[in-house]
């Protein structure tokens, strides 16, 4: 596979721009300039994925990188989080954040650079990680932006703060900072901004729409307690695989007869934890379910639901009433609602930087969740932007629009790519979005 520079990928990128728009953008000729950094930051960063509350290494990188650049960094926020504040005189608190975390995933790609050694989880155990969500991308985009805000303070007044967030993928890592100090550390800001890369988009364009962008989700892990034994006398148990396995089979009622039907909601058994023998009937299962929704009057009705079946089927079995069902509330997040007024500001910011035809509006909503908003939870005065940058090839885009053809690779996949055009994009577009609410007074 011939290694390409990212100066011949930003290059490729810009074609597709406005010539006028691009030429008079100073934040593209800026990232184009720091191209070599950007390449060797987001290669080490995807050749060195890290799960989440154990990005230490990311984390050093993202700190060393904001020292070096004149930010006040603050460091081991909910374990591996970091804070950088960058002071300019007078005038509105912007906050930008990426997450760091990879995902459990041994990569198949065949990118030079793709990962090979295995990590650490936060049991200690050794496993092969992913960055199979773009985060590495996001991570770049940080520190792009760190450099186009720092060369060019004569553009802006007021104070940035750039967030590397872990455990994204848990929807733990932003509750975490907050409850761990952030606000301790850094100032509230008037206005919160992340990005994700779009497995369809193709690289060089973003989408931003006001309404709803990604779902509401918990994680919950569900524990059913019974009574082992030996496979061959299972009338003298209660066997906890069939009460799991009659369990998830009747959760999907709970979607279909339980939920309002206009409205969009998933219920998700990931995994099923039970045994490790052939002939022996454990004592008990554990079922980890994800919950996907926009009101939360629909995400109550699904765990009401799920605790009615779980218990009931648990009932049925025998199982006493001290020894019923139990349920781990894990990662929580609400919604993410782009604000109309500020959708249109990032929209005609990163309009001036990439061009009228390169920025997507209408772009429908996915099930899929984001917890960064979470970090402004508690600051429900406080706007939150969210954009989505193209990640995929023009063919990967054109046979979805002209075939309704869907990308044989999505990411949460272990042969996801994010092709490099989304790098100068995406920190282009993060910059354009930052620099102009820095500029509202």
């Amino acid at each position: 596979m011939k290694k390409l520079t990212i100066s011949a990928l930003i290059g490729a990128a810009l074609t597709i721009m406005s010539p006028m728009s691009v030429a008079d953008s100073w934040i593209a000729q800026g990232v184009t300039q720091d191209s070599n950094r950007l390449t060797e930051i987001f290669e080490h960063f995807h050749a060195n994925p890290e799960v989440g509350f154990m990005e230490f290494n990311s984390a050093r990188v993202i700190a060393e990188e904001l020292t070096s650049l004149g930010f006040e960094v603050h460091e081991g926020i909910a374990h591996t989080g970091v804070a950088g504040i960058l002071r300019n005189g007078d005038g509105p608190t912007v906050m930008f954040r990426a997450d760091m975390d990879a995902l459990p995933i041994k990569e198949e790609t065949d990118l030079p650079y793709k990962a090979t050694n295995t990590t650490k989880n936060r049991l200690g155990q050794d496993i092969y990680a992913m960055h199979a969500c773009g985060h590495d991308t996001h991570m770049t985009w940080l520190l792009g932006v760190a450099k186009q805000l720092t060369q060019n303070k004569d553009k802006w007044s007021g104070t940035v703060i750039l967030i590397g967030q872990p455990a994204e993928e848990l929807i733990m890592g932003a509750d975490a900072m907050v409850k761990d100090g952030l606000y301790d550390k850094v100032p509230v800001p008037d206005i919160l901004i992340a990005g994700h890369v779009h497995p369809v988009l193709p690289a060089g364009t973003v989408a931003i729409s006001d309404g709803r962008r990604m779902a509401g989700t918990d994680q919950i892990d569900i524990t059913i307690q019974g009574v082992g034994g030996h496979g061959s006398t299972p009338h003298v148990t209660k066997d906890p695989v069939v009460m799991a396995a009659q369990s998830v089979m009747g959760y999907q009622t709970v979607i279909s007869r339980m939920v309002d039907q206009a409205q969009p909601a998933v219920l998700t058994i990931g995994a099923i934890i039970a045994g490790n023998e052939n002939n022996i009937i454990p004592d008990s299962a554990t079922l980890k379910a994800n919950l996907r929704w926009f009101r939360m009057e629909d995400r109550e009705r699904m765990i009401k639901g799920i605790k009615s079946v779980t218990d009931n089927v648990a009932r049925m079995y025998g199982v006493s009433e001290d020894n019923m069902p139990t349920y781990e509330m894990k990662g929580f997040s609400t919604p993410v609602i782009n604000p109309t007024h500020e959708a249109q500001i990032a929209r005609e910011a990163m309009s001036k930087h990439l061009g009228k035809d390169n920025v997507l509006n209408g772009f429908p909503a996915t099930m899929g969740s984001e917890d960064f908003h979470m970090l402004t939870h508690g600051y429900p005065e406080v706007p939150v932007v969210f954009l989505e940058v193209g990640a995929a090839t023009q063919q990967t885009w054109d046979a979805l629009i002209n075939e309704g053809k869907q990308p044989k690779y999505m990411n949460h996949n272990p042969n996801f790519v994010v092709e490099q055009g989304a790098i100068p994009t995406g920190t282009i577009a993060a910059t354009a979005i930052v620099q102009e609410f820095l500029n509202k007074k």
